[in-house]
């Protein structure tokens, strides 16, 4: 079965087996390490991208879920505006410490402000639950992400 994704603008056949989860596939086949698989349970939101603009887990659902959809990791948001501004508003605002929920939190905030420019607090903090931070960085997640989208 060939497998045909469009990762971060550029279209990828893909060799692995139609039943790995796409986090593999995107760490292991294609070398794009920053999608990090945290719980592999769907629990923890390391692992999330952006599929077709919306933000989704990636360790448990198999690639061939995806196939034909547009991918975008997190090596792929600093080519949006709105990636910019969340990645240099967690710069400015120390919003990661360890740094390894950062990424799938930087993508849900990039999917947020793409969808909802101006959230308040109450739907900042919905399209974060999914997200953990062993660390307690969520207060300086959450001014960031207030300050990405007055920027």
């Amino acid at each position: 079965m060939s497998l045909r994704l469009t990762i971060n603008g550029t279209t990828r056949d893909i060799t692995s087996d139609p039943d790995t989860p796409l986090v593999y596939v995107l760490r292991d086949e294609l070398k794009l390490k920053g999608t990090k698989l945290g719980c592999g349970l769907e629990q923890c939101g390391a692992c999330a991208v952006m599929v077709d603009g919306k933000p989704v887990l990636s360790c448990v659902t198999p690639v061939e879920a995806f196939d034909g959809k547009n991918v975008t990791t997190i090596e792929g948001i600093a080519d949006t505006e709105i990636g910019q501004r969340v990645q240099q508003a967690f710069v400015q605002e120390t919003a990661a410490q360890c740094g390894y929920c950062t990424s799938g939190l930087v993508v849900a905030a990039t999917a947020l402000l793409a969808a909802n420019p101006t959230p308040d607090r109450t739907t900042t903090k919905a399209a974060l639950t999914p997200h953990l931070c062993r660390c307690g960085s969520h207060p300086r997640v959450l001014r960031a992400i207030e300050k990405a989208a007055r920027a």
